[in-house]
């Protein structure tokens, strides 16, 4: 039995992003997402201005007039979210915690898909496959992802995004689009997000929070690392330790994104405490003109 709190956060979750859904993306995710393919429908007459290299040539020998072969586009997609849920998700300063902007965020994305009639399925993870939430269609199934999202709990505390790129590599048979999210906060994973890049329609999300950019001159302040535990005490009212430290965060960012051009992946970058429908929007009207 499932808490009767839980489940109404989860409704609510559900009410939020369905509103986002409806009145801001339809239509933007069907257009940025290609089906799978062409599939084949039906043999008829042939008409005039039907394109000729679709004549069966079998079928109008047989009967003295023309068919062609009609088909219509394989529409149903599988979409997976790749999740981190590493301790440093539970970071946030600014009305929300990275993880609260994920869960409404992928509860968007999910609801996106199965309004469409694509299939969803969510991968957890933090330097371990947390949780495997098979890809399925269905409202009540998109209820479970956002529970899984806002509820499990994890195991590990780091964040490994190559093993979860390489995990996704080996049980993925048949071509998805992933969503990646996560704040990237990990050991190197160029050569897994290269090989995944190649078999999968791949789309990082970045997470991120403010003070992870820059901080703001309050004296001291303990800082921790929430993956090793790890703590410093730094004095921020000086001018030269918030240059370096912003310095530091620009230049983590900006090696992020020139892997991610290198790759050719198309990135989603999202903040706490401010709404991600603007750069949904961006990255589903661009894909959706590229198409």
């Amino acid at each position: 039995m499932i808490p009767t709190e839980i489940l109404k956060k989860v409704r609510r979750i559900q009410i939020l992003t369905s509103a986002m859904v409806n009145d801001l993306l339809a239509g933007q995710y069907h257009s940025a997402f290609k089906g799978r393919g062409m599939e084949f429908e039906e043999v008829r007459e042939y008409q005039p201005g039907d394109d000729v290299r679709t004549i069966d040539w079998n079928v109008t020998a047989r009967t003295g007039r023309p068919f062609i072969k009609s088909y219509r586009e394989e529409r149903e997609l599988t979409v997976v979210l790749v999740v981190d849920i590493s301790a440093s998700q539970e970071f946030g300063t600014h009305r929300q915690r990275k993880s609260e902007l994920v869960a409404e965020l992928g509860a968007t994305l999910a609801l996106s898909a199965i309004q469409n009639n694509d299939k969803v399925g969510l991968i957890l993870f933090t330097d371990r496959i947390e949780r495997v939430v098979p890809a399925k269609k269905g409202k009540r199934h998109v209820l479970r992802v956002i529970r899984e999202l806002l509820y499990h709990q994890p195991l590990g505390r780091g964040t490994d995004v190559g093993m979860a790129l390489e995990y996704v590599s080996r049980v993925m048979t048949r071509r998805a689009v992933i969503f990646l999210v996560s704040d990237f906060q990990s050991p190197a994973f160029t050569q897994p997000l290269r090989v995944l890049r190649h078999r999968h329609d791949l789309i990082p999300v970045v997470i991120r929070d403010r003070r992870e950019k820059a901080l703001p001159p309050v004296r001291f302040v303990e800082l921790e690392d929430p993956e090793t535990g790890e703590r410093w005490l730094v004095d921020t009212s000086s001018r030269r330790f918030r240059k370096r430290f912003a310095a530091l965060a620009a230049e983590r960012d900006d090696q992020l994104r020139t892997e991610f051009r290198r790759t050719r992946l198309d990135m989603i970058e999202v903040e706490t405490g401010e709404s991600f429908v603007e750069p949904l929007r961006r990255f589903f009207k661009k894909r959706g003109t590229r198409r």
